[in-house]
């Protein structure tokens, strides 16, 4: 990242001004404006159909990894991803109702004598090897056929809002690399929320 003159020279001017507490986020949002709404994990291919009385969700989360974030993998440092779903019925007259919170958790570490990737289910407790780096979050990207909801939680003529979103989970780091994280926009790697609509 390059910080430029005008840049530093705004936060050392904040720093005569503000408390320390707002300082630091005068000097982050100086510093990072792009990269704090960057979408890093865009999703797409979002896709919800009924089966067997149970909504299944197939959706696909380009996860982009940081350079920083590569070279911590290969160099040991497990990371983990996780997947948020909220649901909720919509209400025209007050705030929308709460009906599930889903959440999947995903490891992904390099093992160097064997020279693979890693990935584990967190949930399923399930490891899958692969070859490159590159074929492990193609397979972590893909949600084919993820249960959302069982039919007999909805009602018919009600419209349900689905929101989703994928992070990478600094607080599953090694201790002594979580500080370091928390400020850096290269770990801080999101999605933006997706929403969309369910008709029963």
């Amino acid at each position: 990242m390059v910080f430029t003159t005008h840049a530093l020279q705004k936060a050392a001017d904040s720093a005569r001004r503000a408390s320390p507490r707002r300082l630091l986020l005068a000097l982050i949002l100086s510093l990072s404006p792009v990269t704090l709404l960057a979408d890093d994990f865009p999703i797409s291919e979002i896709h919800t159909r009924l089966q067997d009385d149970v909504y299944l969700l197939d959706a696909y989360i380009d996860y982009r990894l940081s350079d920083e974030v590569i070279e911590a993998l290969n160099n040991g440092v497990p990371i983990t991803l996780q997947v948020d779903i909220e649901i909720q019925r919509k209400r025209r007259w007050w705030l929308n109702a709460d009906l599930a919170t889903l959440q999947q958790r995903y490891q992904l570490r390099y093992h160097a004598l064997s020279h693979q990737y890693l990935l584990q289910n967190i949930n399923s407790g399930a490891f899958y090897p692969f070859h490159t780096l590159d074929g492990a979050l193609e397979s972590l990207g893909r949600l084919n056929d993820f249960p959302l909801l069982d039919r007999q939680l909805v009602e018919q003529g009600e419209e349900y809002l689905v929101h989703l979103r994928a992070a990478l989970d600094i607080e599953a780091l090694p201790s002594p690399l979580r500080p370091l994280a928390y400020i850096s926009p290269e770990w801080r790697l999101d999605s933006d929320w997706y929403t969309w609509s369910l008709k029963p």
